[in-house]
């Protein structure tokens, strides 16, 4: 199966030493759920999304330091790259940004949640169990990072994962497309690292208690794993 990662931000450069960049935490997955993945790379932010949807079997994003609400032409561009996977029944996940870019263009609502950031590790109970999502688990624990949320979901949407922090965690839209706000790709040690370089717009009480959710382990690879046998049972 071709696996097209639509890049929609870069690791901050400090970082990328320790942590490389983001289309490398994804190969870096997905390779240990699926080695036989054909993974190609297009650089959204860059306004280099594929010219034929066709290219490849299906798709799934990074998350981004911007909102999807954000007046970015790059950003209306995915939006229109969105609408017309949709429309084509192509495979689409959504991570993060992705999840709520889904919402946008697909008729929903994405704003600043009044709860404020999510951050560290949220524990989320699934609540619509569907034949992919093997192995079975009835809660994901996946690290977040957050502060918009969808607040009205698109047509034909249906809630597969719930918190009290965020209702729509993991939502199915239609037959083709999945979106998660949780980020499997990201390792806890990235995502105290990523915490500890906003410490100048997240108040210390937050990033305290983030940080001690950290010491639970992530279902990353189970997360992942369901996300690829839904874009196979797509294809």
């Amino acid at each position: 199966m071709k696996l097209g990662i639509l890049v929609c931000d870069q690791v901050q450069e400090q970082l990328q030493p320790e942590f490389g960049d983001y289309p490398e935490m994804f190969k870096t997955l997905l390779q240990r759920v699926d080695e036989s993945l054909e993974i190609h790379c297009f650089s959204a932010i860059e306004h280099n999304l594929p010219e034929d949807i066709n290219v490849c079997d299906c798709y799934i994003t990074t998350g981004s330091r911007y909102g999807v609400n954000d007046d970015q032409i790059w950003i209306r561009e995915l939006e229109d790259f969105i609408r017309a996977l949709y429309k084509a029944g192509k495979g689409f996940v959504g991570i993060c940004f992705g999840h709520q870019l889904i919402a946008k263009s697909l008729g929903g609502l994405v704003d600043k949640s009044s709860k404020g950031w999510g951050i560290g590790i949220a524990f989320s109970n699934v609540t619509n169990q569907k034949n992919w999502m093997l192995p079975v688990k009835k809660q994901l624990a996946l690290v977040v990072s957050h502060q918009d949320q969808i607040i009205k979901l698109p047509p034909q949407a249906e809630v597969l994962a719930s918190n009290d922090f965020c209702p729509y965690s993991m939502i199915k839209v239609g037959v083709s497309f999945i979106g998660i706000q949780g980020h499997p790709e990201f390792s806890r040690q990235y995502s105290l690292a990523l915490i500890n370089s906003r410490r100048d717009r997240i108040s210390a009480s937050v990033i305290d208690a983030a940080s001690a959710t950290l010491t639970h382990q992530t279902d990353d690879v189970i997360s992942m794993k369901w996300l690829i046998n839904f874009l196979k049972q797509v294809n």
